[in-house]
């Protein structure tokens, strides 16, 4: 058989980093991408943020015939074939695999769960979540088709079925991937310690003896990694919950402030109905909360432009959550110089995300001035390091390809062969 009737995989991006993962799957005519997000480099900033910057920053990969033909770029890779039907799919929300999707062809189509649909455009609403181009207006958002678990998508001869999976960003997914010579699956970002272990399980059910398994490997790339005194370590979604609820109510007198990442919107409802407090949200954040359970929540904004979806009866002001000391907890994500001197604020896995971003330590120097007790609560989104051995266990995959990840020689295939390729590289599989 000729090699242009065998399924090939090639590693545009997301090699040897955390995230910025574009693979592509091609067999014949027809090939899918998946995802379709950005490296995060906080350290090194760039002058802009144009198709043509990241692509020369290799923040993101060269595409052939797969970004907006309005936008100032040209490919100088060296694929040659022509395509007659692509498709694209994204796993998740986050940004290291959601960023660029405006980037994307308008005419080429995007898949994605329905609530990682309803979470980007309402992320993306002030224009500051998501890549903008300069034929829309800020807040665009392109066409997402929202799909259901399990539905299967055809391109060519390619069928892909989505599949929920544990994450920290609500309507994460896995991808199955068939093509008529090859059986292959994509975990996208999953954990086995979140709010549904029972869909990474049964991924691994569907996934079983897999031709070629793409594995994240966030949790094995930090191994020399020192704990972080300022944080406290929980095992799961439900201890974390546990934990602001006893600092509460060990700090009866203090204003108490957090954050958290905004996609992971399961984390931030248990907080509302768990909390000892009254908790206000940020307009925005409260605003996807209705969004994706129809449930109000109470709210403030600084500027008094409340999205149109909420009712106006939860609004709280901001000026009483400044000088509250017991009534409520809410959430602060920018003009920290506001709160009060000797508060309590709990960061859990917000941005600044950590010590690699050097905005992290000015956030917590502005904290500081204030004698603002800071308390990093976080849980990953990623499977831990025994859990992904796990996975690969339920699996029992033939090749083993770990991504997403700076240490992927960490991550060991019993079953068969471990792949370790480079960025841009592609393989056949015969």
């Amino acid at each position: 058989m000729a090699s242009k009737d065998k399924t090939t995989i090639t590693f545009h991006s997301g090699i040897l980093t955390i995230g910025g993962t574009v693979i592509e799957v091609a067999y014949k005519d027809a090939h899918i991408f998946f995802d379709f997000g950005s490296e995060y480099h906080p350290e090194t900033p760039l002058p802009d943020e144009e198709l043509q910057t990241l692509v020369a920053h290799r923040w993101i990969p060269e595409l052939k015939n797969v970004y907006d033909p309005r936008l100032d770029y040209t490919y100088q890779g060296s694929e040659t074939k022509e395509y007659q039907e692509t498709a694209v799919f994204l796993s998740h929300a986050h940004l290291d695999h959601s960023k660029m999707i405006n980037f994307l062809d308008p005419n080429i189509p995007m898949y994605t769960l329905k609530e990682t649909k309803a979470i980007l455009e309402v992320l993306n609403q002030k224009g500051d979540f998501l890549l903008p181009v300069p034929h829309e207006e800020k807040s665009f958002v392109r066409e997402l088709i929202g799909l259901e678990p399990h539905d299967v998508i055809r391109v060519g001869e390619i069928k892909v079925e989505i599949i929920p999976v544990d994450h920290d960003a609500y309507g994460a997914a896995a991808l199955l991937i068939r093509t008529p010579d090859h059986f292959i699956a994509y975990t996208g970002d999953l954990r086995l310690h979140g709010y549904h272990p029972e869909r990474t399980k049964e991924f691994c059910q569907l996934a079983k003896h897999t031709d070629l398994l793409m594995m994240e490997g966030v949790s094995i790339s930090f191994p020399e990694r020192e704990p972080d005194p300022k944080a406290i370590t929980v095992e799961s979604e439900t201890e974390l919950i546990e934990t602001f609820v006893r600092l509460v109510k060990e700090n009866p007198q203090r204003q108490i402030t957090f954050n958290g990442y905004p996609a992971n919107v399961e984390r931030f409802m248990a907080l509302v109905e768990a909390a000892p407090r009254t908790v206000v949200l940020e307009a925005k954040q409260a605003a996807l909360l209705k969004e994706i359970f129809n449930k109000d929540v109470p709210f403030y904004t600084i500027d008094d432009q409340v999205p149109a979806t909420l009712d106006p009866a939860f609004a709280i002001s901001y000026q009483a959550l400044c000088a509250d000391t017991s009534q409520y907890l809410w959430q602060a994500v920018a003009h920290f110089e506001n709160l009060q001197t000797g508060g309590l604020y709990i960061h859990s896995d917000a941005q600044p995300l950590g010590d690699f971003d050097p905005a992290y330590q000015v956030f917590l120097d502005q904290l500081a001035a204030l004698d603002i007790e800071f308390v990093r609560l976080p849980n990953s989104g990623h499977a831990k390091p025994a859990d992904l051995d796990q996975i690969i266990a339920w699996i029992e995959p033939q090749r083993l390809v770990p991504i997403h990840t700076l240490k992927p020689e960490n991550l060991v295939n019993p079953y068969g062969e471990r792949i370790l390729p480079q960025r841009g590289e592609k393989i056949i599989l015969e």
